[in-house]
């Protein structure tokens, strides 16, 4: 059984003269981090020309689908009935990204199927966080 959903997405990059640029994304989740959600981007579409992943919490997602979520770095929110609001912010400035809501659905079902909500395995999260911090002692 495969312990992995990865899944293409398109977005829409909003820049500050509320032009959209079409940007390809990559969605993915795993068992082993069953709390959180990567979202990947390419290198041609990221300032420093290379590959950036952003990861957040997958109750974020499921919230933002439904009511503005985030109050940090991460936030969701949806935007009319088609679409869904993902804005990061880093110190080298924002990201104000529009996903098809129904993408981002589709994709948390997925990890839904895999790990259901809930039945996290937060334990073993803790456990191998607390491994990588401290080196494996």
């Amino acid at each position: 059984m495969d312990n992995s959903v990865e899944q293409p997405a398109h977005a829409r990059l909003i820049t500050a003269e509320d032009e959209e640029i079409p940007v390809s994304a990559t969605l993915r989740y795993t068992a082993d981090d069953p709390l959180a959600v990567h979202v990947d981007f390419p290198a041609e579409v990221a300032l420093e020309g290379a590959e950036v992943t952003w990861t957040f919490a997958r109750s974020l997602l499921d919230q933002g689908l439904c009511t503005p979520a985030g109050r940090g770095d991460v936030r969701i929110w949806p935007c009319g009935s088609t679409r869904t609001v993902l804005e990061f912010h880093s110190p080298h400035g924002l990201a104000l990204l529009q996903f098809p809501a129904s993408t981002l659905r589709r994709f948390l079902l997925r990890t839904h199927e895999l790990v259901a909500p809930g039945q996290e395995d937060v334990a073993g999260v803790v456990e191998r966080g607390l491994s990588a911090l401290f080196g494996g002692v």
